[in-house]
């Protein structure tokens, strides 16, 4: 049996994933990265998108939005905003949200307003990113 790392997603509002994984998928600010059994230590800001994790044959996924990993003493550790699996996201309240997204994001675009853009973009990365999550499930 190779060897494992410990895999812990936490949120505000506690603890999400905390198991013994083969690998680990996430989307950090500066590229996507993996992290296998004895990676050295590291630190990342993390981006709003996709994490997966895979255990022998099992594979979950988890649309994560903003926060912060940290690669340790074969442990890591995610604080992030949110999280949810894949397998619990409403696809059509996904799909909604994302044309919403987009229709701010063009309204804001059209009145240079950028606070309100900002916002949009941030909600369309999570809708697609929830769309994703939920095709991996």
């Amino acid at each position: 049996m190779a060897q494992q790392i410990r895999l812990e997603v936490v949120t505000p509002n506690g603890a999400v994933v905390n198991e013994d994984v083969d690998i680990v998928n996430a989307p950090g600010y500066g590229g996507d990265f993996g992290v296998l059994a004895n990676h050295a230590p590291f630190l990342s800001t993390i981006k709003i998108g996709l994490l997966t994790y895979e255990q022998g044959k099992k594979r979950e996924s988890l649309m994560i939005s903003g926060g912060f990993s940290e690669v340790s003493n074969n442990k890591i550790t995610f604080l992030v905003e949110s999280a949810q699996f894949g397998r619990e996201i409403d696809v059509d309240r996904a799909m909604k949200a994302k044309e919403r997204a987009e229709k701010r994001l063009n309204q804001a675009s059209a009145h240079d307003d950028k606070i309100n853009q900002t916002r949009a973009e941030a909600a369309l990365q999570r809708a697609l990113a929830r769309i994703k999550a939920s095709k991996i499930a």
